[in-house]
């Protein structure tokens, strides 16, 4: 819910602001938030700079993931930004497999073949454009995964409050030096100051919700419970902006989430 709130928002910023200039209104804005409400409830952390390296490894992979999503969110249409990112946790599986040693069974590599099937009937190369939007969409699936496995190791030795802090402290610098960097950075107006904040305090809940999940649970079991926010956001996209809701969008999806189910299966025991 929080990413989908998440995504209208940045939707509606995007009309005015540019995907470094978001990012970093966004981040900072959260960056504060996040310090304040650790303050109050007593949670605040002593930041060190112990996991400093792994930290630099799993915010490049986050920065990146998230300007590409940025930019596709403001490109193509909703829904089909969602779908690729469904296929993030397939990206896990095989990122687990080489960073975190975890096995990769059969039935996990056709689960990845699914996801790829899936990737092309909702792209529809040949049909459509490859867009950079939809390249994008892509590329933030990669980025999200890359993420969500570094994530996994870094819980072991930082709370969940101090890796949301690193995250939004370097993604702030980050995107506040690209957006700078031509010296014509957009100020934010009134009209875009309530999506920004949206943004700001949906991205804590989102990132705080899945850094605790990713604490207690593997990474391939918790990447694919957001499944349910494809319809929701098919919805918006058609009913707030016109987008038509596409069978090749769900058809392509849905064999996503094969993938994704028959990996998960192979990883939990029920």
């Amino acid at each position: 819910m929080s990413f989908t709130l998440l995504a209208v928002s940045a939707r509606e910023a995007s009309f005015e602001l540019d995907t470094f200039e978001l990012v970093f209104y966004r981040t900072s804005l959260s960056l504060i938030i996040l310090i304040l409400v650790a303050k109050a409830s007593g949670r605040l952390p002593r930041m060190g700079f112990n996991q400093f390296g792994l930290q630099c490894v799993r915010n490049s992979f986050q920065f990146a993931g998230m300007c590409c999503w940025t930019f596709a969110i403001s490109t193509i249409p909703l829904a089909q930004v969602f779908a690729f990112e469904f296929t993030t946790p397939l990206w896990v599986a095989v990122m687990a497999a080489i960073y975190l040693k975890e096995s990769l069974t059969r039935i996990q590599v056709f689960s990845v073949v699914l996801g790829a099937l899936g990737i092309l009937i909702v792209a529809r190369p040949g049909q459509l454009e490859f867009s950079p939007g939809t390249w994008a969409a892509l590329c933030c699936a990669i980025g999200f995964a890359g993420s969500a496995v570094t994530t996994r190791k870094l819980t072991r030795y930082q709370s969940t409050v101090e890796i949301l802090i690193w995250m939004m402290l370097m993604q702030s610098v980050a995107s506040g030096a690209v957006a700078a960097w031509d010296l014509q950075m957009e100020v934010p107006s009134i009209s875009v100051a309530g999506p920004i904040l949206i943004m700001s305090i949906s991205g804590i809940s989102a990132h705080f919700c899945l850094t605790k999940a990713l604490s207690i649970a593997p990474a391939a079991a918790v990447a694919p419970m957001d499944f349910f926010r494809l319809p929701l956001i098919a919805v918006i996209g058609m009913l707030a902006y016109g987008e038509p809701l596409e069978l090749a969008v769900f058809a392509g999806a849905a064999i996503i989430c094969m993938g994704n189910y028959l990996n998960v299966r192979s990883r939990i025991k029920i």
